[in-house]
């Protein structure tokens, strides 16, 4: 049969240091060999037979946060590409066609076209998606957005 026995501290009370001899004996976490995975490290060799027994493989390596979302979202403004366009030009990345400019996001490194800034001229732009207000100020001057199907799938 066991004995329940009483507690070390509950049989100190009354003695200052509780059988740590000076008071600064038993402080902090130097005297439990350190927090968390401390001790574990290069010259622990010895420990790590041990640690692999009572924790498993998931002891040591990264652990923490992990995004899940791999598709990155690169977006440009309309401003930007108009600011850019007579370097695309020269580049031959942007088309000319009855007064309008062909643009091919995917060309030019973009997947997401925005409609931040002023334009003045038409565009006939292809990308993977658009924002309502690229739409509707691609329209107001004539032009069109298309996005492609294949990217709008797997959106939904």
């Amino acid at each position: 049969m066991t004995v329940n026995r009483r507690k070390k501290n509950v049989k100190m009370r009354g003695w200052t240091t509780h059988g740590w001899g000076a008071r600064k004996k038993h402080r902090g976490a130097g005297n439990r060999g350190g927090r968390g995975m401390a001790g574990s490290g290069k010259r622990a060799d010895q420990r790590k037979s041990w640690i692999f027994k009572e924790y498993g493989n998931s002891y040591f390596g990264k652990k923490g946060f992990f995004k899940h979302n791999k598709t990155i979202v690169k977006s440009i403004n309309l401003s930007d590409i108009e600011a850019k366009l007579p370097s695309l030009l020269a580049q031959k990345l942007v088309k000319e066609e009855n007064h309008a400019y062909i643009v091919d996001l995917t060309d030019l490194g973009y997947n997401k076209l925005l409609g931040s800034g002023k334009i003045t001229k038409k565009f006939i732009v292809t990308a993977d998606t658009a924002s309502k207000k690229a739409v509707e100020r691609v329209k107001k001057l004539g032009g069109e957005v298309k996005i492609s199907s294949d990217f709008e799938e797997e959106e939904q």
